[in-house]
């Protein structure tokens, strides 16, 4: 009996550590970056904003012809800091000001998930919201200013990652770690299984 072919995956976002994720998984997904104008979508909660932002992404390329009869999943995440969306700061001196302003305090970062299946028998998709608690820590001043000087907080949502140089200023967290760094894998088993599609069949071959 011949064996099925493994799915095409899409990643539709340009996030190395959504990237990574997917890949620590198990999974090799390909990256198509949507182009999506983020500013131009709004939505009344950050909870709904991540959502409207993650399906944009994901049906733009999923309505591309070269991806037909791919999954195409699609990520997008914000920071909820009382109700207040926050999303990668546009300089460093936002990013400074964001710090100071989160330090002591409790936010959720707040991933919304789309996965798209493109082919001919099943073309639909499936989306939901995955939030995690940030507590975070309190650092100094100086800190915050050597923290910001290396860039790393200005293409990331909330300014801060769980896996980069921020890590230490962060107290903990309650909820899915992945989901803090960009991409909830429960949460993709899950729609994936919506959408009549095991997470296992995605597997990439081991390498022996």
């Amino acid at each position: 009996m011949t064996a099925q072919p493994r799915r095409r995956l899409v990643l539709a976002s340009q996030s190395p550590a959504r990237l990574n994720l997917l890949r620590q998984a198990g999974l090799a997904p390909e990256v198509i970056v949507s182009g999506v104008d983020e500013d131009a979508i709004t939505a009344p909660t950050p909870a709904e904003l991540a959502l409207a932002l993650a399906e944009a992404k994901a049906s733009v390329v999923a309505a591309r012809p070269e991806v037909h009869g791919a999954l195409v999943i699609g990520c997008d995440s914000v920071l909820d800091l009382d109700g207040e969306a926050l999303g990668k700061p546009a300089d460093a001196e936002e990013a400074t000001a964001r710090w100071k302003a989160m330090r002591g305090r409790v936010g959720t970062l707040q991933t919304g998930h789309c996965v798209w299946d493109t082919s001919d028998d099943n073309k639909r998709y499936v989306s939901a919201t995955a939030s995690t608690v940030v507590r975070f820590g309190e650092p100094t001043d100086e800190e915050i200013a050597a923290y910001v000087a290396t860039g790393e907080p200005l293409y990331v949502a909330g300014a801060f990652t769980l896996d980069g140089r921020s890590a230490p200023f962060i107290e903990g967290i309650d909820g899915d770690h992945g989901n803090v760094i960009g991409l909830s894998l429960p949460l993709v088993r899950r729609l994936l299984a919506e959408l009549g599609v095991g997470i296992t069949e995605l597997w990439a071959p081991a390498e022996s």
